[in-house]
């Protein structure tokens, strides 16, 4: 993807996969990735949204899934390999993603949708010269559609 484009940093649980919800919601469905753990959530509708924002995007893993990711999310939503942000080892606090993200993004505008956005999240991203937008995701929600306009808006230049 060219540089030029911003990043769109994407968790998965709490925001692909709501996992907050008593429910499996409406338009998706559970898969067993993971024996003994709860089922993953994912509604395949979210792929075609993601597609469409990767025209305006370069689409970014920043979950603690890392590599399963790719492995098991991006073929049920038809999406291509995509880049991934490495954390420390698991299990670790939300905030400890702040400076994997920091590394990772460095002077290129993003965009970062969680579940989990912290103080010091919200503090790197005051302090970024770069057009900079966190989304917080409802666990039980998911992403939205009013999220994707969002984030078209968003990447939209001034004036166009």
């Amino acid at each position: 993807m060219p540089d030029d484009l911003p990043l769109l940093l994407l968790d998965i649980d709490g925001v692909l996969n709501p996992f907050a919800a008593a429910a499996c919601p409406p338009g998706f469905r559970e898969y067993r990735f993971f024996l003994g753990e709860d089922p993953v959530r994912l509604n395949r509708a979210h792929g075609p949204w993601l597609a469409a924002l990767a025209g305006s995007f370069e689409l970014v893993w920043a979950t603690g899934w890392e590599e399963e990711a790719n492995r098991l999310v991006a073929p049920v939503l038809g999406l291509p390999r995509l880049p991934v942000i490495t954390f420390p080892p698991k299990p670790f606090a939300p905030s400890a993603k702040v400076p994997a993200v920091a590394a990772h993004v460095g002077d290129r505008p993003a965009a970062w949708i969680d579940d989990a956005l912290t103080p010091q999240a919200h503090t790197w991203a005051a302090a970024r010269r770069a057009d900079t937008l966190l989304l917080g995701a409802d666990p039980a929600v998911g992403l939205t559609r009013a999220m994707v306009h969002r984030l078209t808006a968003w990447s939209e230049p001034a004036g166009a």
